[in-house]
């Protein structure tokens, strides 16, 4: 599907977003294993959060809508059943990636599946220290999906220094270590995002620059109301739209303020943004507030390396905003970037070349400056959600606006996305 966006002349008014795609997984997951009756408010409407409740209710856990609420019957420690038929992730490398440290410790064997595009993406990552662990489980020749589980009550627990600053991988071995007797000791020197510690509410410690997680059966989660804050990844699209279209303000109601995810807020600041927070409140471990977002004046500045782990989903957003910034912009140090829904560093590249900009790619990132000469540009999602809402936010920003091709992909985190822009632009 192709999306037309024209110029729009102003942004104001309110926007409630729907819940943290990242919290949402986690708390699908923990009431699933928590014995008994748990409620979630606010959860993620995208299509990845649905994958995980697709997973778990194929293993005999019970969902019910009730309102704006889902109504979760865990089952309790190691009483998942066998699913039917593989269980599929769709495009969700949380969802593939989480299950992993719960099936190994199943009484059933399984198999994880994929789209397409998930099925490009590492699993080794997660398999190599659930091996270390004891865990049978294998992925495809290439290290991708699909992955063959074969459940087991002989894991070990371990201790563990995560070599990538990665949340998911460092959630898939407390996932695990949940499940087990002695105490699991995960050693993290790059800080990644830390709702699962968190929203468990694990022994955390740190020790010469690193943090270190305590986990074991003993944490096992228990049934709980879990309210979900809106998520600070959809709000980030939204913040440069509104920092860089004259005569506007925007507030953003009770989104994810979690100290590892509030780097895009931190950098927009840094470069001149006019950003301010408001009613701040915390439920289940996880800082909420309100974002009020005013007209600004932004320039580009250094990107400090220490921060991209915490800004790694926002990064399409920050190059949007850095291309109507004054000076040029740069960012390294993010070769992650190039194992998500599409290899956004390519993705992002190709798409400014296509506005005539000077742009230079590097193995872990990209920088660029110059001046738009395309003035209707139509650029390629790559069947990106991130890369489709970046593409089309700069579209409402240029004087044609723009247009982008494969926009469908939006569904994957935030299909209310174009009924959420028509309530705010002008």
């Amino acid at each position: 599907m192709e999306q037309q966006f024209n110029k729009i002349n102003k942004v104001e008014g309110t926007l409630s977003l729907p819940g943290d795609k990242s919290i949402s997984h986690r708390s699908v997951i923990f009431s699933s294993l928590a014995e008994g009756e748990s409620v979630i408010h606010n959860l993620g409407n995208g299509e990845d959060v649905k994958s995980t409740v697709r997973c778990f209710s194929s293993m005999g856990v019970n969902f019910a809508n009730q309102h704006d609420s889902l109504i979760v019957k865990g089952l309790g420690l190691k009483k998942l059943k066998k699913p039917s038929s593989p269980l599929n992730a769709g495009n969700s490398g949380t969802t593939a990636r989480l299950i992993s440290g719960v099936l190994v410790n199943q009484d059933f064997d399984s198999e994880i599946i994929g789209d397409e595009s998930l099925s490009r993406r590492p699993m080794q990552r997660v398999i190599s220290p659930l091996a270390l662990m004891g865990a049978n489980i294998h992925a495809s020749p290439s290290g991708t999906l699909p992955v063959k589980v074969f459940g087991s009550d002989k894991l070990n627990a371990i201790e563990y220094e995560i070599p990538v600053a990665s949340a998911q991988v460092k959630s898939c071995i407390i996932l695990s270590g949940l499940h087990l007797q002695n105490e699991t000791k995960l050693i993290e020197g790059i800080p990644s995002r830390d709702h699962t510690e968190k929203m468990l509410g694990l022994t955390v410690s740190n020790s010469i620059g690193k943090k270190i997680i305590y986990v074991s059966n003993k944490n096992y989660p228990v049934p709980t109301v879990y309210h979900v804050p809106g998520d600070i990844s959809t709000a980030a699209f939204f913040m440069p739209l509104a920092l860089l279209t004259d005569n506007s303000e925007l507030l953003i109601k009770n989104v994810s303020l979690n100290e590892t995810r509030i780097g895009v807020v931190t950098l927009l600041k840094s470069m001149g943004g006019n950003i301010e927070t408001e009613n701040i409140k915390q439920y289940n471990g996880e800082l909420s507030g309100d974002l009020i977002i005013k007209t600004s004046h932004l320039h580009n500045i250094e990107i400090p390396s220490e921060i991209i782990p915490n800004i790694i989903d926002e990064i399409p957003i920050l190059a949007i905003a850095g291309i109507l910034s004054s000076g040029r912009f740069s960012i390294r140090n993010a070769k992650e970037l190039r194992g998500k829904e599409s290899d956004r560093i390519s993705s992002i590249c190709s798409n400014l070349l296509h506005l005539g900009l000077n742009v230079t790619e590097f193995p872990d990132g990209f920088e660029f400056d110059g001046q738009i000469t395309n003035p209707f540009p139509v650029f390629e999602s790559y069947e990106d959600h991130r890369i489709a809402m970046s593409f089309g936010i700069l579209s409402l920003l240029l004087q044609n606006g723009g247009k982008v091709n494969n926009f469908n992909s939006v569904a994957i985190s935030n299909p209310d996305f174009i009924k959420q822009l028509k309530t705010i632009s002008r």
